[in-house]
């Protein structure tokens, strides 16, 4: 059965992103881009909220047609384009690029999805995220844990008071500074 990993990047203090929303203090060097496209590449496809999903969704279909793209995001580029998705939203109209809309969290339709052939799914998205946390639906998670404190901004996971133990999976340390924690769902 295939596995749900959540690919989160937060900061120091826990954060996902800033104040105002923003991920300028990500540390995305070409290190770490190759090996976020080495990971995603053997995955079999994205779930991702509407937010996650435009905001990749703004940037990555034409981003290898820019100039100024490093290798690794014009290949990024490539796998993010052909990646089958899954975009949770109650709202969005039209997903483009291999890209189907669902409209809410049915744990049995995701474990079904769980149970198709193909490589493990890459979570995405925070609201995203917690609501597959509340159907006990992750297996995974891959947090990149940024050097950066940011003092504010939003929560990488909700105090919803809910005890989830975690098996500590692998580490990896980036030249850049950025540190892998990979812990996967205790299961009784």
């Amino acid at each position: 059965m295939r596995k749900i990993v959540v690919h989160m990047n937060v900061s120091v203090d826990g954060y996902f992103e800033g104040p105002d929303g923003g991920l300028d203090w990500h540390q995305v060097d070409e290190e770490l881009h190759r090996h976020f496209n080495a990971e995603i590449r053997e995955m079999g496809g994205f779930l991702n909220g509407r937010r996650s999903y435009e905001l990749m969704a703004e940037f990555w279909p034409t981003a290898d047609e820019d100039p100024a793209s490093s290798p690794a995001m014009v290949e990024y580029a490539g796998i993010w384009r052909d990646m089958p998705k899954v975009v949770y939203s109650r709202t969005l109209e039209r997903a483009d690029w291999n890209a189907t809309i669902v409209r809410e969290v049915d744990p049995d339709e995701v474990r079904r999805l769980q149970a198709q052939p193909g490589g493990d799914l890459a979570l995405g998205g925070a609201d995203l995220m917690a609501e597959f946390a509340r159907h006990d639906l992750i297996d995974e998670y891959r947090i990149y844990v940024h050097p950066v404190l940011l003092g504010a901004g939003r929560p990488l996971f909700p105090a919803d008071g809910d005890r989830r133990p975690l098996r500590l999976a692998g580490t990896r340390t980036f030249g850049n500074g950025v540190v892998l924690l990979r812990h996967e769902r205790v299961r009784s």
